[in-house]
This record gives C-alpha cells, sequence and structure tokens, in this order.
C-alpha cells in the first residue's frame, strides 16, 4: 500500500508539472499582454536584435579588413610599387607559398598546374617533392581557382588577389569572434568590445603584419567559425533548426580548418580535452560531445585521404585520443547501471580514457611509418629539460623567439589596454562558479534545465564552462611559448568582452557578496551596460588616435640591395643554375627568380632540415675545400653570402647562427666560465671576401653589392697562384 501511494503521488507530481509547463506559454502571454507586450511586439523585438546585431558583427568584419589593407599599403607603398619589389616584401616561408600561387596561375590549365605541384623537381635540387603535401598549399590551390573563375585577370593583379582573400578571412575572423562573445553575454556590446580589443592588441593577436601567407592566417579564421558554432550548439534548450545549423557549421568548420594547416591537428586535441573535461563532469550533454567527437573522426579520415595518405593524421594525439573516449564510454554504456558501479566508472573514467588514449597511441606510431615531426619531439625534450644537445637545428629553434617565454612587455601591453586585468577578474568568478557545479555534481545535484538570471550560476552553462578550460589550456601554452600567444590572445579578448558585458556574471558575484542595500538583478543589468560602456571610452579616447596615426603615417620599405640581386640574378644566371644560401633567402629567390635552390624555408621535412643545416656551414669556421663538398653534392652552381649573417651581432650571445654552428661543431672553447670559437680555419663567409688561395680556387666572386657576395661555384678547380 505505501509504494502504491508513493507511485499515485509521483503520478499526481508528474501530471502537476505538466500542466503548470502547458499553462506557462500562456501565463507568459497574460503577462505580456499586462505590459503591453504582445506575441508579435516580441517576435519583431527579436528580428531587430538579431538584424542589427548581425549587421554590427559584419559591418567589424568588414571594417578590419578594410583597416588591414589600408595599413599594408602605408606600410609598403605596395601599389606604386613595380612586380618585383612587391614580391620582396614576402620574406621567408611566405615567398615560397605565393611563389607556388603563381606557378598555377602560370600554368596552361588547373590540372596542370596541380600535377606539376604534386610532382615538382623544379624548386629544390636534386629532388622531386609533392608540394601540395609538402607545403600544404590547398589555400592556393583555391586562390587559384577562384582568380580563374571569377574572371579576374583583368579586373585585379594576382598579388592584390592574393593578400585581398587572407584580409577578408581577418575579417571573418573577428566578425566569428563578435558572435561567439555575443552568443554568450546576450548582447553584442560585448562583440563591440572584442573586435576593439582584438585590433588594440593587434600586436599580440594575430601575425597578419609579418607573414600574410602564414598557414595560420588561412586557417585560424576557420576555427573561429568553428569555436563560435560549437558555442551556439552546446548551449541549452536551443531549437531543433538552430542546432542543426550549427552542427553543420562545426562539422564544414572543422574539416576545413584541418585542410588549411599542418598543426591544425594539434589546436583540435587541445579543445577535445576540453570538451572531455566538460563531459567528465557532466556539465554538458554527452550526445552532443560525442557527436563532436565524430565529427574529429571524419574530419580525421578525410583530412589523412585527400592529404595524400598523410600519416601524420593516424598517428596524430587526438585520433588517439576520439577513439579512447569513445571506446571507454561504449565500456561504460552497456555495464549495468547499478550506484557502485557508476560512480566507480566516474572515478576511473578519466584514468581509462588516458591509458587508453596513450597506448593506442604508441601502437599506432609503432604499426604506421610516419614522420611525424619528430624534431617538434626532441624540441620538447630539451624545451622541459630533459635532454640537452648541441644540434644545430634544434638549439636553432630554441633560440626563435616565437618558441621563447613571453616577454614582460607582453603582459605589460595587455595590462595598458586593460585586457588583462578584466580577463583575470571574469576567470576568477566563472572558475569559482564553474567549481561549485563541480562539487554539486559530486554530492548528486542535478544541473538546471535552464538557469535564470536570479539564480546567479553562470558555471552552469556548457558553453561558458568549455571556453574557461579551453583558454587555461591554450594560456598554459602561451606562458611557455610566444608563438602560442596568437592562439589564445584572441579568446582572451573574447572572454573578457563577454563577462563585463553578461548580467549572469555579475549576479554571480552578488550572489557571493549577498548585497542587500541594492537590488542585485537590477545592480547587474547596470553594470553589464555601464562597464563596457566606460571601457569603451576610455579605449576609444586612448587608442584611437594610434590607430588613426597608423593609417595616416606613410612608412617607407625599401630594400635596393634585394632588388639589385634578383635583377642581377634574372639577367645574368643561366636558366638551370641551382643557388645555395639561408634558407629565407632561397626563398625570395625562388618567388622572384624562379630559379632552382638547394634548400627551402621549411621546418617539418628531415631532409630539408639536415640540407639547412649542411648550408649553414658558409657562416662556420671550416674549410674552403669542406664548404665545397658540400655545396657540390647538391649540384649548387652559385653560393650566396649575406652579410648581415656573417656579420651578424645579435641582442643574446649564442644565439646567432654563427654562434650555433661553432658548438654544434665542436668549435668552442670554455675557459673561466667565458666560451671562445676557435678553430684552425678561419670564418669561412669572412675568409672567402679576401680573395686568397685555396678559396679563390673553388669559388669566383662574379657579383657583391653592400648586403649579398655572389659566388660562383667552380666546376674546374685550378690551384695555380
Amino acid at each position: 500500500k505505501m509504494s502504491s501511494g508513493a507511485a499515485d503521488l509521483r503520478q499526481r507530481k508528474k501530471q502537476n508539472c505538466t500542466e503548470s509547463d502547458k499553462m506557462a506559454p500562456e501565463e507568459r502571454n497574460k503577462e505580456n499582454s499586462k505590459l503591453g507586450r504582445s506575441p508579435k511586439y516580441m517576435l519583431i523585438q527579436r528580428f531587430a536584435k538579431l538584424f542589427f546585431g548581425c549587421l554590427a558583427a559584419v559591418t567589424s568584419g568588414m571594417m578590419y579588413a578594410v583597416y588591414l589593407s589600408t595599413y599594408h599599403e602605408r606600410k609598403f607603398w605596395f601599389s606604386s610599387r613595380q612586380e618585383l619589389e612587391r614580391e620582396i616584401t614576402f620574406q621567408g616561408d611566405s615567398a615560397i607559398y605565393y611563389s607556388f600561387y603563381k606557378e598555377l596561375l602560370k600554368a596552361p590549365s588547373f590540372e596542370r598546374g596541380v600535377y606539376e605541384l604534386t610532382h615538382n623537381n623544379r624548386t629544390v635540387s636534386l629532388r622531386t617533392i609533392n608540394a601540395v603535401q609538402q607545403m600544404t598549399l590547398y589555400p592556393e590551390l583555391i586562390a587559384s581557382v577562384l582568380y580563374q573563375a571569377s574572371g579576374s585577370e583583368e579586373v585585379i593583379e594576382p598579388v592584390y588577389f592574393y593578400i585581398g582573400i587572407v584580409f577578408g578571412l581577418q575579417g571573418i575572423y573577428v566578425t566569428a569572434l563578435f558572435v561567439t562573445s555575443w552568443v554568450m553575454s546576450g548582447t553584442w556590446l560585448a562583440g563591440m568590445l572584442t573586435v576593439a580589443w582584438f585590433i588594440i592588441n593587434r600586436t599580440d593577436t594575430t601575425r597578419i603584419d609579418y607573414s600574410i601567407p602564414s598557414r595560420e592566417n588561412w586557417a585560424l579564421p576557420y576555427f573561429a567559425c568553428q569555436v563560435a558554432a560549437l558555442t551556439g550548439y552546446l548551449k541549452k534548450n536551443l531549437n531543433s533548426s538552430a542546432e542543426k545549423f550549427c552542427y553543420l557549421l562545426v562539422n564544414a568548420s572543422t574539416y576545413t580548418f584541418m585542410m588549411m594547416w599542418e598543426y591544425s591537428h594539434y589546436l583540435l586535441f587541445v579543445q577535445a580535452v576540453s570538451l572531455f573535461l566538460l563531459d567528465s563532469f557532466a556539465l554538458a550533454q554527452t550526445e552532443k560531445v560525442h557527436e563532436v567527437y565524430r565529427i574529429y573522426l571524419f574530419s580525421l579520415i578525410g583530412g589523412y585521404l585527400l592529404q595524400f595518405e598523410n600519416s601524420a593524421l593516424l598517428v596524430s594525439p587526438l585520433l588517439s585520443l576520439v577513439v579512447a573516449l569513445m571506446l571507454s564510454k561504449s565500456l561504460q554504456m552497456n555495464m549495468k547501471k547499478s550506484a557502485f558501479v557508476s560512480r566507480l566508472l566516474k572515478i576511473m573514467y578519466i584514468y581509462l580514457v588516458l591509458t587508453v588514449a596513450v597506448t593506442l597511441n604508441f601502437l599506432l606510431k609503432m604499426f604506421i611509418p610516419h614522420k611525424e615531426n619528430e624534431h617538434l619531439l626532441k624540441f620538447i625534450e630539451v624545451k622541459l629539460g630533459l635532454n640537452t644537445t648541441k644540434n644545430f637545428t634544434m638549439n636553432w629553434l630554441l633560440c626563435q623567439e616565437s618558441l621563447q617565454a613571453p616577454s614582460q612587455d607582453f603582459f605589460l601591453r595587455l595590462t595598458q589596454s586593460s585586457l588583462l586585468p578584466f580577463y583575470i577578474l571574469v576567470l576568477i568568478i566563472c572558475l569559482f562558479s564553474v567549481t561549485q557545479v563541480i562539487f554539486r555534481r559530486i554530492c548528486g545535484e542535478p544541473l538546471k534545465e535552464t538557469v535564470k538570471l536570479e539564480d546567479g550560476r553562470i558555471g552552469e552553462r556548457p558553453e561558458i564552462v568549455y571556453h574557461v578550460i579551453h583558454t587555461i589550456l591554450l594560456g598554459c601554452l602561451a606562458m611557455c611559448l610566444e608563438g602560442m600567444k596568437y592562439l589564445w590572445t584572441p579568446y582572451v579578448c573574447m572572454l573578457a568582452a563577454f563577462g563585463v558585458c553578461s548580467p549572469e556574471l555579475w549576479m554571480t558575484l552578488f550572489k557571493w557578496l549577498r548585497l542587500k542595500a541594492v537590488h542585485p538583478i537590477l545592480l547587474a543589468l547596470i553594470l553589464s551596460m555601464a562597464v563596457p560602456t566606460i571601457i569603451g571610452f576610455s579605449l576609444w579616447k586612448e587608442f584611437f588616435p594610434r590607430i588613426m596615426t597608423e593609417l595616416t603615417e606613410l612608412q617607407e620599405f625599401y630594400d635596393p640591395d634585394t632588388v639589385e640581386l634578383m635583377t642581377w640574378i634574372k639577367r645574368q644566371a643561366p636558366v638551370a643554375a641551382v643557388f645555395a644560401g639561408s634558407p629565407q633567402l632561397m626563398g625570395v629567390i625562388k618567388l622572384c627568380t624562379g630559379w632552382m635552390v638547394s634548400s627551402l624555408p621549411s621546418y617539418n621535412d628531415d631532409d630539408l632540415l639536415k640540407r639547412n643545416e649542411n648550408i649553414y656551414q658558409i657562416y662556420s669556421k671550416r674549410s674552403a675545400e669542406d664548404i665545397y663538398k658540400i655545396l657540390t653534392s647538391y649540384k649548387a652552381n652559385f653560393l650566396v653570402i649575406e652579410d648581415s649573417i656573417c656579420n651578424e651581432v645579435g641582442p643574446v650571445r649564442g644565439c646567432r647562427v654563427k654562434d650555433l654552428l661553432d658548438i654544434a661543431n665542436g668549435h668552442v672553447v670554455c675557459e673561466e666560465g667565458d666560451n671562445y670559437a676557435y678553430s684552425k680555419y678561419g670564418r669561412f663567409c669572412h675568409e672567402i671576401k679576401m680573395n686568397y688561395s685555396p678559396y679563390v680556387n673553388y669559388f669566383t666572386r662574379v657579383y657583391w653589392n653592400r648586403s649579398y657576395f655572389v659566388y660562383k661555384i667552380n666546376t674546374v678547380i685550378s690551384f695555380q697562384s
């Protein structure tokens, strides 16, 4: 009887709940009618908010793209330059990317151009490379197709079309960040503040100023779109059409992002870890999280097939983690649902996933032949202090500014723009709220279906928790490597802007403070409008004049020595000649002249890395005979020595190219704590300029200016004095 009475009571409760749910819309309509708000009025209000928000987002993106284009024109005087002078502005790996774009446009057909790139034997001497796979040239393939299919040949020059696409993608990047903060906060005021902080901190949010064609400038806008769609997808109580749209956008942007950047799967791995932690604490719908895992899986498989069976994707940590998550979840679902087993599995879930992922990754690397950036693994070992090395390539990478810890200037810049203080405030509030929610979940308290403003529980919103975890993980990476700040800082802008514009965040804070003098909801609404407005006006007053000065100030970028060198090569060097020199200069020579080179500024291929190290020996203390043997082994005909490297006076002693070569070659002697370079031979780049034997027997100077010395490598060696 007791059990039947309890069942009746439960039945009545369910009926009451369903009745109250059915009555809720009617009561809301009555309340709206009392306030003079009909359903039609509410619909118009929502549409107006959506329309003006979208208009503001698109306008922000377009204005940023125009700003970049104007700044680039002012910096390089691009429109008044000759083609050769324009191409010189592309340095290092950027020059190589653009050179392949030029080759595609020169090909008689697109199919022929793709074939020549995939069977390329006119770039690096003695090697036939698949340039599309080696250099991830999918952006160039897309750009060339668009240029030819749109009939732009008669309207715009190829270089303007190319950089225009990149600037347009940066506009999409900013728009995606705008939308993300808008979706999280509910107000497009947060989007405006995100864009303002992004542009003001442009030095730390993007590398577009230094390297326009770099892979990350093509890829990160798609990742930002994926994050924006994922944010919407994770939201509770999302209508089916919006959820389907977000799901499709996550699908498309994830796959595109993976195709655009060879390191994309590492960033997606960080995102997958964030989702894994979100799901482990039961703070999001498991079905949605596992749908994202499936998207990762299909993107990896599609990327593997279209990237010429790229084995790096098969041995990537992302694939191992996703498979481990799916196996662990299926094991958990197939077991009996007793309370003890359920709690035990919750405790063991993280350990199980990590164990399976590590084991699977180890097995994949054992059985699948790959060259999955082994130098990166060695670099991490040395960076963490687990190993030491004299290897030139490793030490050269360690000396790169982007691979060192961030400087104090970085944090100072973020503080001066008020970004860092507000980010820390928002992060602390969100972290404490998330910690409270996790503690409640451990105690068995369920999550609320709808979190109201007066609840003050911002940590119960899954999209917020995801972004908190994601920015913390990216922040940890940025604290180790300065180059990672370009991934972290944009989302710092977004999270900080969302926080100061969100009434829920202020309400969460006031709940803890237990305010009684002022109504907390009213104060939260006021602060969510007042604080971003004050920040916006202060940023406008301090930074807007600086931005306008950047756009009005005419800068001059002119490199006459490089122009003269490229002109001489095009006029005097044989068509079949092979040039040797620093990889950065070889990229520019390949772009500006089309001549074959002995090395490329590419750091994801072991053979090219070895070539770079060998050819850099021209700046070491080795004999003329040794250098001659190295250069002729790569069939080089001309050697270009750069005075800036030979006479380099670096800010950090020990990080100059010649210092690193001396260490690698064992030409360093330590006496009383000081290091001295010692060898029985003088430094080659100095000695060859003296024009005495045996250097003149192996090399003949054919051209020089203030910055460059060009030597012909003799095929017949004469030792006559």
